[in-house]
């Protein structure tokens, strides 16, 4: 046999020893990653939930979890060298709302993440507590809110809660024909009760605005919310109030959509500068349900769920804000101009909108940062994967402080040596659809944003295509 000329068996009887080393290398690579899997497993807990929720072998992973970069080759001797230490998706919701309400399970899933478009309302018990808000200083709202009440507690047995300040409004205290249903109503305070495990959904009378108070009331899992649409804009309320009995019925059956609006988590720590903080119930002054003092470090550290925007600005100094941007500890740019918002798909319609970002659908897992009228002709607005963490501190160089506020609310200054860190939440708010979530945004952006609005082109007459192709042929 010439050494030139190998035989035609001799590339199959390679081919097939080096499938075999191949294999042999991959099980023993495998083996040693469950290995080393099952020893961190026991101690594994969502990095996104401080360990709310716990990660075991075998189980679906929540929250960012541990995985093995595929695209590096193990070294010798050890693969932890190449662990990611998060990974890019968002942290996996939560999804039970409340008490007693949860999504409608689809075994059609594909990676442990359902499609949107499947996600249904359903019920483990029937909802038997609902909380109301109304929008305030509004009398149109008051005939509206007073059979609506009435509508659940006589006609559905239910136990309504409302804010107490909506009963001291002197058109409500003064009508005796209210009297009986009021007396029934349950009332709490905000910033002191905690009524986040009592309530089974929430219905929303007003505008935008109520949504978003909805949301700071509850700081871990959402109760499903069903929005009507009386206020000025409504892109976030779907609902017509005109036949809201058979609406209401329907999501009591858990007959009803819902979409997952993602919030952010965000966690602000200050360094106390000699000034002491009331707390009342738990709450800080700043109305924050996770509020924490480390006395031995000097800091103060308050957190908070936001479901449209938080927006770090220059505040009343008349000197660019000058603010540094993190994201997962590497400095990615600086700030100079206004400020800058960091909003969730929710948000992107509304600050963001207006200074310039793309509107994104809530379903899309993402964060966009967009910056207020930037000192750069370069600076545009920016979207990245929802389970990046985000830090925002003053620049060493900033002439002025900065100030922060949480969907409007919670207005507070930033000083040197403070910082913002920002997250995807695992509590999404659940909002039930009129009919489903692509065709309830669409809908919210054509009515109350105009979307894409613009005279018809006129169409060529015939007489003036035929002398266009007269003219073409010429």
């Amino acid at each position: 046999m010439s050494h030139g000329v190998r035989p035609k068996h001799w590339h199959q009887c390679f081919s097939d020893r080096s499938s075999h080393f191949l294999t042999m290398e991959m099980e023993q690579e495998k083996m040693t990653m469950n290995k080393e899997l099952s020893s961190d497993a026991a101690a594994y807990c969502c990095s996104a939930c401080h360990g709310d929720e716990t990660w075991s072998y075998n189980h679906p992973i929540r929250g960012r979890a541990k995985s093995r970069s595929l695209s590096a080759s193990p070294a010798l001797g050890s693969t932890k060298e190449f662990r990611r230490t998060r990974s890019l998706h968002g942290p996996c919701p939560v999804t039970t709302f409340g008490p007693k309400a949860c999504v409608l399970q689809n075994p059609q899933t594909i990676m442990h993440i359902q499609d949107p478009a499947s996600q249904r309302l359903t019920w483990n018990k029937s909802p038997k507590s609902v909380l109301v808000i109304k929008k305030m200083r509004d009398a149109s709202l008051l005939q509206p809110f007073k059979e609506l009440c009435t509508h659940l507690m006589e006609e559905n047995n239910m136990i309504v809660y409302v804010e107490k300040k909506v009963l001291e409004d002197p058109a409500i205290a003064s009508d005796e024909s209210f009297g009986a249903v009021k007396k029934k109503f349950c009332t709490f305070r905000e910033d002191y009760d905690d009524i986040s495990n009592q309530i089974d959904f929430i219905i929303c009378l007003g505008g935008d605005g109520t949504l978003l108070y909805a949301s700071s009331l509850f700081q871990g899992s959402v109760p499903p919310v069903m929005a009507f649409h009386l206020g000025s804009l409504g892109f976030l309320t779907p609902f017509s109030f005109e036949n809201f009995q058979s609406q209401v019925t329907q999501v009591i059956e858990g007959n009803a959509a819902v979409v997952l609006r993602s919030r952010l988590k965000v966690r602000v720590v200050k360094e106390l500068r000699g000034k002491k903080t009331a707390v009342h119930n738990g709450l800080g002054e700043n109305g924050s349900r996770a509020a924490g003092l480390d006395m031995d470090v000097g800091k103060q550290a308050m957190q908070y769920q936001v479901l449209n925007e938080v927006v770090i600005d220059r505040g009343p100094s008349s000197y660019l804000s000058n603010v540094d941007v993190y994201l997962d500890g590497h400095l990615i740019t600086t700030v100079q101009g206004d400020g800058v918002i960091v909003s969730t798909p929710t948000g992107s319609t509304a600050y963001a909108a207006a200074a310039g970002a793309s509107m994104i659908h809530p379903n899309v897992p993402a964060i966009m940062i967009t910056p207020i009228c930037p000192h750069s002709l370069s600076f545009r607005p920016i979207v990245v994967p929802a389970g990046v963490e985000l830090k925002i501190m003053l620049s060493p160089e900033a002439r002025n402080t900065a100030w922060v506020s949480f969907d409007g609310r919670k207005r507070q200054e930033i000083r040197h040596g403070d910082s913002i860190s920002i997250t995807t939440s695992c509590y999404p708010l659940p909002s039930i659809c009129v009919r489903d979530p692509v065709s309830d945004w669409f809908e919210s952006l054509a009515q109350c944003l105009h979307w894409n609005v613009r005279k018809k082109q006129a169409h060529f007459e015939e007489e003036e295509e035929e002398e266009e192709e007269e003219e073409g042929e010429g």
